[in-house]
């Protein structure tokens, strides 16, 4: 079991840790279907929190049962990413989520996978002049969109 705790800067706090594989295409309908659910918020000031991995290629044979029929040989399907995002708000929203991407997802069978882990949230301190944060540095990459 997760143990959460504190420090002077932020609070560790038991959340579940969503990995959803899927092609490129289901990525804005999987993430919209678990925003209506939960916002995915780190803090009132940050919201829509998700990552989405560099593009890969997926492996897998259809056998009996599969909707597309029996195959031989092993598929490649190229562009398939990797969705992480997590939430706080329990096993009732992490149930609902998994049910909501179920829904919206191309596959047959769609990998969701779901880590309890502790992940940081801020306590809001002022960091207006923090040297390290990304305001404050050269290396802004909001206008690289």
């Amino acid at each position: 079991m997760n143990i959460p705790f504190e420090t002077r800067s932020l609070r560790m706090a038991e959340a579940h840790l969503f990995e959803v594989q899927a092609p490129e295409a289901d990525v804005g309908r999987i993430l919209e279907a678990v925003a209506a659910i939960d916002p995915l918020a780190m803090t009132p000031a940050y919201d829509s929190n998700a990552f989405v991995s560099a593009p890969g290629t997926e492996r897998y044979r259809p056998r009996e049962g599969a909707v597309a029929g029996v195959e031989e040989a092993v598929r490649q399907r190229p562009g398939v990413v990797s969705i992480t995002f997590e939430t706080v708000e329990g096993a009732e929203v992490a149930a609902r989520i998994v049910e909501a991407v179920f829904e919206v997802h191309s596959y047959q069978e769609p990998v969701i996978r779901i880590t309890t882990l502790l992940t940081a949230r801020s306590k809001g301190l002022d960091q207006s002049a923090n040297p390290h944060r990304w305001w404050n540095t050269t290396g802004d990459w909001k206008g690289q969109a």
